[in-house]
């Protein structure tokens, strides 16, 4: 049974200068997994918009609660190239709370823009 859909967009370049004004957002919006490339470089800014606007749909997937931390949910992609997401504290508290028991998601950048969609479902 699906339980939520949340999508989100967000511009690369005007997510780039949002992180060059307020560096202290990186901390804020990511885990450190979500910051550095497998080979330990940093992840480039399209990377991370893609990952912030699944981090809005998610939360949008769950009803947009006031309370949930950024850094309480983790955006990654699996070998085989799937997206997934690992959700613990507030997110899981509220995922929990809802009945969700599995996460669909669908990561994409293109023509400046990155766009994502979650579904929560029991």
């Amino acid at each position: 049974m699906i339980i939520g859909v949340g999508i989100d967009v967000a511009e690369i370049d005007r997510f780039g200068q949002s992180l060059e004004r307020t560096p202290g957002l990186l901390k804020r919006l990511f885990v450190p997994g979500e910051l550095l490339l497998p080979s330990g470089e940093r992840r480039g800014t399209a990377s991370l918009a893609v990952r912030f606007a699944a981090k809005e749909a998610l939360a949008k997937a769950l009803g947009a609660p006031p309370g949930l931390l950024w850094t309480d949910a983790e955006v990654y992609v699996e070998e085989n190239g799937r997206p997934r997401l690992r959700v613990i504290g507030t997110v899981a508290a509220r995922a929990a709370e809802l009945g969700v028991r599995h996460w669909h998601v669908s990561l994409s950048h293109d023509a400046g823009v990155a766009s994502a969609v979650v579904i929560a479902e029991g």
